[in-house]
């Protein structure tokens, strides 16, 4: 009788376990969790009201990445900073770049922006191209889809759920998408600045034009010159649209809203960037319903 009981708190144990997957960002989380279901359990590195290029390597991150499964990352040089010395410190074998432990979501996608040349010169770019494709909502099935793949090699005993939910996913965004759409069509053709060139993506997909940004290069702050400059060009065309990041001081873009009479609007670039913007399907809702009123 005891080796049956035994046995069944073993096969009960080996049902209820969960893949601990840790991922760099919010949206990252939503997206696991809507494929992995209850087979994962999941720790967020970042908040999504930080700046997700710049986050501290505090031991307690180490410590949720050292007892990971699945490490999960934005990538396109996004955590280049911050994410090389958590794998290294965790001493973690299974996450190393390289393994099944480890996926790195813009390897499925083709990023834009990518600079013909880096040098320091021309500020904090990135080599592999644009990072900051969670602003276009049209990649979520893709990566839905490649979070499931890698799911199913860990935990293959549950491919067939993995695949589902990401099938089941994908059926419901595109009702979302093609609402978005709707929503954003009146929008195609207007001209904007943004502090920081972080919704490209969301501007590429819409047909909106940015025609300048408050930062003079990335990374750096903005001077008074380069604010003037913004100012003329903005007054001469009569851009009337200012997209605000949530992590960088909106002093600048607030002084230039009230020289050229613009709105400056406070765009979530990430689940929980914002208060409404709580759920993945609610962080586009919030983007599109902030540009477009």
């Amino acid at each position: 009788m005891k080796k049956i009981l035994l046995t069944l708190l073993l096969l009960n144990s080996a049902l209820l376990a969960e893949i601990n997957v840790a991922v760099s960002y919010p949206f990252i989380a939503a997206l696991t969790k809507t494929v992995g279901g209850d087979k994962v359990e999941i720790v967020t590195l970042a908040k999504g009201n930080w700046d997700p290029h710049f986050v501290v390597p505090r031991p307690s991150l180490i410590r949720q990445v050292s007892r990971a499964d699945l490490l999960i990352i934005n990538g396109g040089g996004l955590e280049i900073g911050w994410m090389p010395p958590l794998i290294r410190q965790s001493h973690n074998r299974h996450i190393q770049p390289g393994t099944k432990g480890f996926l790195d979501l813009s390897q499925f996608l083709t990023l834009i922006d990518k600079p013909t040349s880096v040098s320091r010169a021309n500020g904090d770019i990135h080599p592999e191209g644009n990072p900051h494709y969670v602003t276009d909502p049209y990649v979520m099935p893709k990566l839905a889809n490649a979070i499931a793949q890698r799911l199913s090699e860990i935990d293959p005993d549950h491919s067939t759920e993995y695949q589902n939910n990401a099938t089941t996913f994908e059926k419901k965004w595109q009702i979302n998408l093609a609402r978005w759409e709707k929503e954003m069509a009146p929008m195609k053709g207007t001209e904007l600045i943004q502090y920081h060139e972080l919704f490209n993506y969301f501007l590429k997909r819409y047909g909106l034009v940015s025609v300048g940004n408050i930062e003079p290069l990335p990374g750096i702050n903005p001077s008074s010159r380069h604010t003037l400059e913004l100012i003329k060009y903005m007054k001469a065309h009569n851009v009337k649209l200012i997209l605000q990041d949530v992590y960088h001081s909106s002093k600048t873009a607030k002084y230039i809203a009230e020289k050229t009479g613009a709105k400056e609007i406070l765009m979530p670039h990430d689940v929980d960037a914002v208060h409404e913007a709580d759920t993945l399907t609610h962080l586009y809702d919030t983007m599109i319903k902030r540009i477009t009123q």
